[in-house]
C-alpha cells in the first residue's frame, strides 16, 4: 500500500510538472505571438480563402467558429453546430446530426427528433399574423397544435381519438379507435371509412363511390364546373370507376367531359389497356411486354419484357436499352446512358438557365456532377472518389478539396454534414480563391497549415513550434516561438 501511495505521488507531480509546463509554453507564446497566435491542431486562427471572414480551430476538429460576414458558425463536432444568419434572421442547430435538429427562420422555428419526436411554432401560416401557433408531435402516436385561433387547434392520441387539421395529406382528419372509425377531407371529398381500409364511402361535389377493399369498390363523379382564383370558369372532368380483387381487376373512365377522356381496362397479370386521344398504351403480362403512343410527345416505344429491352423512337424520346449491357436514351431536354449497369452511367438536363452533367461509376464511387449557368457560363462542379476525396468548384471559380469524405458523395444536399461530421475525417483541406489571388492548405487539422495571397504567405507547422510569415513590411522566422529571423524591408532600405 505504501508503495502504491508513493507511486501515486510521482505520477502526480510528473502529471503537474508536465501541465505547468505546457501552460508556461502557451503563455509564452501567446505573448510572443500576440494577435497572431497559432500552435497547430491546438489552437490557429486564421482568414477564410474562400469568404472574407475569419476562422478560429481548436484542438483540430473537435472545435472551430467561422464568421463570414453575416454569417456566424459554431461548432464542436460531432456533437453541436450552430449556423446563424443575421441578416435575416435565421438559425440552425444541429445535435449528434441527424439524431436532433432545430431550425429557425423569422418567428418561426421546429425542433425535432429524427422525424419522430417534434415541436414547431411561430408565424400562423394561415392568417399570416404573427400570433403564435405551437405544434407538438410524437410521430405516429400523438399530434398536437395549440393557438389564439381555437378553431385552428387540434389533440390526436392514436389510436384512441382524435382530430387534425393539414396534417398527413389532409385538410382535416377526425378518427375513434382507429382503423374502427376514421373521416378525411380533401378539398370537397369527405371519407367515411370503417375497419380501415376494408370499407369506405365517399362523397364530394358530383361524387360519391364506396369500397368493400379488396372485393369490390366504385366511384362516380359528374362533370362539374369550378373558378379559379382569376375568377375563370373551368371544367372539371368526371370519371366512372371499378375494381374487383384489387389490385387485379380494374375498369375505369376518366376524364369524361374533357378535351382528353381516358378508358383504362386492367387485369392483372394478363393486360393492361389504356386509351385516350393524347396516350395509348397496351401491357400484356404486366409489368413485361408493353407498347406506348404518345400524341403529345410524339414518340411510341416498345418494352420486351421491361426493364430488360426498350425500344423509343419519336420527337419526345429516343431509346435503346439492352439491360444491363448499355442504355441510351435521349430527347431536347435530358439524357440518360449506362454501360454495364452500374459501371457507368450517365445523366444530363438542359433547362435553361440549368444545364447539368452527372457521371458515376459504381453509383457514388466515382461522380462528378457539373451544374451550369446557360446566361453567365458559371458552373457549380462536384468530383467525388469515394471516400478518398470530394472537389467543389463555385460559381464564382473558388475550389475546395478535401481527403477524406465518406458521406459527402453519399448525402451531398446535407450541410449539417459538413458542418458536424466533416471536420472529423477532412485530414487534408486545400482552397483556392482565383478572384482575390488566395490559397490555403491544411494538413492533419492545422499540424501543416500554409495560408498565402498574392502580398503576404503564412506559414505553421508542429503545433506552431516553426513558424514563417512574410508580406511587404515583414519577413520573420519562429523557431520555438522565438523570432530568429524579423526584418523589415522598409527600414533596410532607410539605412
Amino acid at each position: 500500500m505504501l508503495n502504491l501511495l508513493k507511486y501515486g505521488q510521482k505520477s502526480f507531480i510528473k502529471a503537474l510538472s508536465l501541465t505547468l509546463t505546457l501552460a508556461t509554453l502557451f503563455l509564452h507564446a501567446r505573448t510572443c505571438l500576440a494577435g497572431d497566435f497559432s500552435i497547430g491542431f491546438l489552437y490557429d486562427n486564421f482568414p477564410l480563402t474562400i469568404g472574407s471572414g475569419q476562422r478560429t480551430e481548436i484542438l483540430g476538429p473537435l472545435y472551430y467558429h467561422e464568421l463570414d460576414e453575416s454569417n456566424r458558425t459554431i461548432a464542436f463536432s460531432p456533437f453541436f453546430s450552430r449556423e446563424v444568419d443575421e441578416t435575416i434572421p435565421a438559425s440552425q442547430d444541429n445535435i449528434l446530426y441527424p439524431l436532433f435538429r432545430i431550425v429557425k427562420y423569422q418567428t418561426q422555428y421546429r425542433a425535432q427528433f429524427l422525424q419522430i419526436i417534434s415541436f414547431s411554432g411561430g408565424e400562423n401560416p394561415k392568417t399570416n399574423s404573427f400570433e403564435e401557433a405551437r405544434r407538438f408531435t410524437i410521430f405516429p402516436l400523438y399530434f398536437q397544435q395549440r393557438g389564439p385561433d381555437t378553431n385552428d387547434n387540434y389533440t390526436a392520441v392514436v389510436p384512441f381519438y382524435g382530430h387534425l387539421q393539414n396534417r398527413l395529406f389532409r385538410d382535416k382528419i377526425y378518427f375513434v379507435m382507429f382503423p374502427f372509425y376514421g373521416q378525411t377531407w380533401k378539398k370537397d371529398v369527405v371519407n367515411y371509412n370503417y375497419m380501415y381500409p376494408f370499407f369506405n364511402v365517399r362523397y364530394g361535389d358530383g361524387l360519391h363511390g364506396w369500397q368493400f377493399w379488396p372485393f369490390y369498390g366504385s366511384e362516380h363523379k359528374t362533370v362539374t364546373k369550378v373558378t379559379n382564383n382569376w375568377d375563370v370558369v373551368q371544367t372539371v372532368g368526371g370519371h366512372d370507376q371499378h375494381f374487383v380483387m384489387w389490385p387485379f381487376y380494374f375498369h375505369e373512365d376518366n376524364n369524361i367531359g374533357t378535351e382528353d377522356p381516358e378508358k383504362a381496362r386492367v387485369f392483372i397479370p394478363f393486360y393492361i389497356i389504356l386509351r385516350s386521344p393524347l396516350r395509348e398504351e397496351t401491357c400484356i403480362l404486366w409489368p413485361f411486354f408493353n407498347t406506348i403512343e404518345d400524341n403529345v410527345k410524339k414518340y411510341h416505344e416498345h418494352e420486351m419484357p421491361w426493364p430488360f429491352i426498350v425500344w423509343a423512337r419519336g420527337e419526345g424520346k429516343t431509346m435503346t436499352r439492352v439491360f444491363p449491357i448499355f442504355q441510351t436514351a435521349h430527347n431536347d431536354t435530358y439524357k440518360d446512358n449506362f454501360y454495364i449497369w452500374p459501371l457507368y452511367t450517365y445523366k444530363s438536363i438542359y433547362a435553361p438557365p440549368l444545364n447539368r452533367h452527372r457521371t458515376r461509376i459504381l453509383f457514388f464511387f466515382y461522380q462528378d456532377i457539373d451544374d451550369k449557368n446557360t446566361e453567365t457560363g458559371k458552373e457549380n462542379r462536384q468530383w467525388d472518389l469515394w471516400p478518398l476525396f470530394v472537389r467543389y468548384r463555385y460559381l464564382d471559380g473558388s475550389t475546395r478539396l478535401q481527403l477524406i469524405a465518406p458521406l459527402e458523395s453519399i448525402l451531398p444536399s446535407a450541410p449539417a454534414i459538413e458542418r458536424n461530421w466533416s471536420p472529423l475525417w477532412s485530414v487534408y483541406r486545400q482552397e483556392n480563391n482565383p478572384n482575390t489571388g488566395a490559397n490555403s492548405q491544411s494538413f492533419l487539422w492545422n499540424f501543416y497549415r500554409r495560408d498565402a495571397t498574392p502580398d503576404a504567405k503564412k506559414i505553421s507547422f508542429f503545433f506552431g513550434l516553426y513558424q514563417y510569415k512574410s508580406n511587404p513590411s515583414l519577413k520573420q522566422v519562429r523557431l520555438f516561438f522565438i523570432p530568429v529571423i524579423n526584418r523589415h524591408p522598409e527600414q533596410v532600405s532607410q539605412r
